[in-house]
């Protein structure tokens, strides 16, 4: 199983994603905004911007290439809006290895993404409390690759769920911010 870390981090202006993995059998070959990263070796951050998931949360996917899927939803797969490409491309994104590994890494391999979210285009979609000391939001961290060769599903706050499922916002931790 691969080792991931994720980390968040805020300002004034924006939320700042980290996602740091020990992996191998590592792929990337969906290079399309909005198109199925999770067969991908893939991150994914869901996070609902303030203490209440019941108000709808955000789901941002990326694959180690640094393709991503970005969606906010009411609850779990309902009311979901796609996040245009031209909202998207306010998020900065950086990644430590291409944007397309169609020839699997099957040795060990560190690899990363990170991106900026503005707060503003978050609250574009949803009800943002902005992050300060004591401040909480309801947020998951997984890690995924459903098409590679040795699949696999991780979650940071454990998803009490029979089979692999990561929109399950009742299972979502708490982020309390400094």
């Amino acid at each position: 199983m691969p080792e991931t870390e994720g980390k968040i981090a805020y300002d004034k202006e924006a939320r700042y994603v980290i996602f740091r993995v020990q992996d191998r059998y590592v792929r990337a070959v969906v290079t399309e905004y909005q198109e199925s990263v999770c067969r991908d070796s893939c991150v994914k951050f869901f996070f609902a911007p303030n203490s209440e998931v019941s108000k709808g949360y955000f789901n941002l996917e990326m694959n180690c290439g640094g393709t991503a899927l970005f969606a906010s939803q009411e609850a779990s797969r309902e009311g979901i809006i796609s996040m245009p490409e031209s909202d998207h491309n306010q998020v900065k994104i950086a990644h430590s290895l291409p944007g397309l590994v169609d020839l699997e890494i099957k040795t060990a391999v560190t690899w990363t993404v990170k991106y900026r979210i503005p707060l503003a285009l978050l609250e574009k979609y949803s009800s943002v409390t902005s992050p300060g000391p004591g401040v909480t939001w309801q947020a998951n961290f997984y890690k995924c690759a459903d098409g590679t060769s040795h699949l696999h599903w991780l979650t940071g706050a454990r998803a009490d769920f029979p089979q692999p499922q990561f929109h399950l916002p009742e299972f979502f931790g708490t982020l309390e911010f400094e």
